[in-house]
């Protein structure tokens, strides 16, 4: 009976001895990746995009890696550029769980939810229409401009945003000059620069193991200081408004109840929460598509 006494407060004690895992989740875009400058790199068929696919599944790991360095830890990886099935998968490292394909409602968010200690930004890129953003871009090339509560956002602000609804912080970004620059101001974040733009289609690139070097290095740094991470405030009800390409795009986006006509190029809407209004962005500038 002793014995058994003594194995049961055993266990107890290693049970409470045990850290809870962090969670992190990792969405994961490519136009910011190290050592990618050029569009034929992000696209699929182009001429070195499967090496633009290596350098992505690099620049993951080397995250993954140190994240469990620091503990026990659940990860969750979302592809998040173009079809979304760009990470090579049986390359990613095996503790991570994987996200793939782009036919779902939350995009680079999918399966995000308040669970999460942290959200981190890999490879992301700055906002369309930004003055030497390397291939910069909201969504897809039909949308001009995207605002949220009265604050213009690219894909790393509206993430932003949808997981500051969450109380989950971005406690790192990592891509162009310019996209670090734009993220910092809305959320205080520790960044990666990877790459500095000429213009839109041209790119002065750092070498990936430097990228590596310092995402390894800003993750730990994060994750040492991650109860003082602070997610962004986000109201509610949330507006959000969308300019778009074309006048008949914007006709289209009025079939969906509630949207409103601000001109000829936008529409706008008024959510209750960005679980809402994230879907229905989506919808406009994805399958608005002709």
């Amino acid at each position: 009976m002793r014995t058994i006494l003594l194995l049961l407060l055993a266990s107890a004690t290693l049970s409470f001895s045990q850290p809870k895992p962090i969670k992190i989740f990792i969405s994961v875009d490519m136009e910011g990746i190290g050592g990618i400058g050029t569009s034929k790199m992000v696209t699929s068929g182009g001429k070195d995009y499967e090496t633009g696919r290596k350098l992505m599944t690099h620049e993951v790991n080397a995250v993954i890696k140190t994240i469990f360095e620091a503990g026990p830890a659940v990860v969750v990886v979302n592809d998040s550029h173009g079809d979304m099935q760009n990470l090579l998968h049986t390359e990613l490292d095996s503790r991570a769980e994987y996200i793939q394909s782009n036919i779902k409602p939350l995009g680079m968010v999918q399966n995000l939810d308040a669970s999460f200690d942290g959200i981190i930004f890999i490879g992301y890129h700055a906002k369309a229409g930004t003055e030497n953003g390397f291939l910069a871009h909201t969504g897809s090339g039909n949308v001009k401009g995207l605002w949220i509560n009265g604050t213009e956002v690219g894909e790393g602000g509206l993430n932003a945003y949808f997981a500051g609804a969450l109380g989950v912080p971005v406690i790192l970004a990592s891509g162009d000059k310019t996209f670090t620059e734009e993220i910092t101001k809305l959320v205080p974040t520790q960044t990666v620069i990877t790459k500095e733009a000429i213009g839109n289609s041209a790119a002065k690139l750092l070498h990936p193991d430097v990228v590596i070097k310092a995402l390894k290095e800003k993750t730990s740094a994060a994750l040492k200081d991650l109860k003082n991470a602070k997610a962004l405030s986000v109201k509610e009800p949330v507006e959000f408004i969308i300019k778009v390409d074309t006048p008949t795009r914007a006709d289209v986006a009025m079939g969906i109840p509630g949207m409103k006509r601000v001109d000829g190029y936008t529409v706008s809407y008024v959510a209750k929460s960005m679980n809402e209004a994230y879907p229905l962005i989506r919808i406009v500038y994805k399958y608005l598509d002709w």
